[in-house]
This record gives structure tokens, C-alpha cells and sequence, in this order.
């Protein structure tokens, strides 16, 4: 039986908008460790990794906005998801704003290559997550992550867990974007990073776009890991998020996109990140996202 680890990660320091250190909470509420066990997988809920508040910090950086705490906690988080893979369980990171990747990709990554494994991870988001310190319009953090882990950024950000980079550009795809600064629109070009805005979507359909994807990674990855942002769903689906972009995936493109990912025998990790209930409608938003975790998961119609 598989064993999964849930790992908490009650981060909001990376996002102007409080209250997303509460996702955790909020989709322990929605029953998500119960729902997994109803699929079948032995589930232990390893609690959440020490995070301060921003009550408890100064802005010293406008650039990189609580960056010495972000770093402190995201190289606590980096060895508690490397041990939950070597033991062979498929850890469950739950938050919190997306500066969390930082510290699961680390861990992640470092279990990856002692293994000997190619990792590729399927990025779901209304944004890239390209900017850099030099780039970012709102010096938030959570606009950093996925650039820091391809080793593009400030070395405080980029050397977190000891080593750059983290991932491969030719192993990331990028769904749902349509919320691009003009910088990132560079950096996404000259790193070679796949991307699959919603206007690709439109046009061409979620099942296409992902099939090409576990096509192109078949035979390049060992170990896929998915980065479920929730503000890649439309806000009517999910309002409960602190930077919502309209014309995101609907309920069943979001679950096409989930079953597709299942249905390759790939995933490996995966992670739910900006769940805010302050803004939410009676946890709709962490209902919706533990939802579409079922279908990663193998939960199907029939």
C-alpha cells in the first residue's frame, strides 16, 4: 500500500495578502488526509514545519521581502521532504504561498540526484513564478520560486539546501499562465522552459496539451512532481486566493489535467499551494483542491 506523507507549510511571507498560512488548516478541514484514506492510501499527517508570522518580522529587503526567514524555513522544510522520499513514501506538501516550492524542490531534487533520478515537474498557474529580485514588481517572493529553482535569481534564494539548480528547464511545463509580468516573458524564453498559456487551452484543449506533455516526459523523467497553484482555476471555482486571475481552468479541464496526470503512473510528490479561507466562501476553495487531489490520486467517475 502506498504511504503517503502530508507535510504542512503555514508560509505566507512570500504574498502581500495574509492569511494564506491558514491553507493548511483549511484543507485538513475539507478532509483531506480521510478522502486519500477512502482511495485506498495509508496516510500519515506529519503536521507543519515552524514558519514565523509576518507580525514577528521587519521587511529588510524590499527587493526579496522577509527573505531571511523564508530561507531559514524553507532549509527546515528541504530535509523533511527528502527523508518522507527516501523512505519511500510520496510526501503531500500542503499550503501556504508558493514560495514554498523553494524548500520541496530542494529536498525533492537532493533525494533525485543521491538516487540517480531525473526529476520533471508540471508547474499548474495563473503566473510563471520567473521573477527574480531584479524583476519583481511587488518584491514578493511567492513570484520567485519557480526561476529559483532553475537556478535563476539571488544566490540566497537559488543555493537554499547547498546546490543550483534544482530542475532542469527542458523538464518543466508550465499550464495555465495568463497572468505574465514583462520580464518574466524573457526569462521564460532564454531559460527554454515549456509554457501552455490559457489561451493554448482555448484553442487547443486541456487533454491534448497534457497528453503532449506526459508524451515529452516519458522517456526524460523518473520522478514527475506536480506544483497544483489554486489560482489556476477560475475564481468562480475558486475565489479563495489572494492574486485571482479571471479565465482560469473550469471544474472539468482542471480535472481532465488531474486524471491525465494519474492515468500516466508518473506522479511522484505533489504539492496544493495558495488556499486562503480569509478570502474564501465556506471553504469552497480547499473543498475544490482536495477534489481535484483525488483525481491525481486515481480517483475516477467509473
Amino acid at each position: 500500500m502506498q504511504k503517503i506523507s502530508i507535510i504542512g507549510f503555514p508560509m505566507d511571507l512570500g504574498a502581500d495578502t495574509r492569511g494564506v498560512d491558514m491553507g493548511p488548516s483549511a484543507l485538513r478541514i475539507a478532509g483531506i488526509a480521510r478522502r486519500i484514506r477512502a482511495l485506498g492510501y495509508k496516510v500519515q499527517d506529519k503536521g507543519n514545519i515552524k514558519v514565523k508570522i509576518s507580525g514577528q518580522l521587519k521587511v529588510k529587503d524590499k527587493h526579496m521581502k522577509y527573505v531571511d526567514e523564508i530561507v531559514k524555513a524553507s532549509e527546515r522544510f528541504a530535509p523533511v521532504a527528502e527523508a518522507a522520499l527516501d523512505k519511500g513514501h510520496f510526501p503531500l506538501f500542503i499550503g501556504g504561498d508558493h514560495s514554498m516550492a523553494i524548500g520541496s524542490r530542494a529536498g525533492i531534487s537532493a533525494h533525485c540526484r543521491k538516487e540517480g533520478k531525473r526529476l520533471g515537474v508540471i508547474w499548474i498557474d495563473a503566473h510563471t513564478d520567473m521573477n527574480t529580485h531584479e524583476t519583481t514588481p511587488s518584491g514578493n517572493v511567492h513570484g520567485m520560486p519557480l526561476a529559483c529553482s532553475l537556478g535563476i535569481g539571488h544566490e540566497r534564494l537559488t543555493n537554499i539546501y547547498g546546490f543550483s539548480p534544482k530542475l532542469s528547464p527542458g523538464l518543466v511545463a508550465l499550464i495555465g499562465i495568463r497572468s505574465v509580468d514583462g520580464p518574466e516573458r524573457e526569462i521564460i524564453r532564454q531559460a527554454g522552459v515549456k509554457a501552455y498559456t490559457m489561451s493554448d487551452i482555448d484553442k487547443r484543449g486541456i487533454f491534448p496539451i497534457i497528453s503532449e506533455v506526459i508524451t515529452n516526459f516519458r522517456d526524460q523523467v523518473d520522478h514527475l512532481h506536480v506544483s497544483f497553484d489554486v489560482d489556476s482555476l477560475d475564481p468562480d471555482l475558486a475565489p479563495g486566493v489572494g492574486t485571482p486571475v479571471p479565465g482560469g481552468l473550469n471544474f472539468r479541464e482542471a480535472h481532465i489535467l488531474m486524471e491525465t496526470i494519474s492515468a500516466s503512473n508518473m506522479l511522484r510528490s505533489m504539492e496544493i499551494t495558495e488556499v486562503n479561507p480569509i478570502l474564501d466562501f465556506r471553504n469552497k476553495t480547499a473543498e475544490v483542491a482536495v477534489n481535484l487531489l483525488e483525481s491525481a490520486l486515481g480517483k475516477r467517475i467509473l
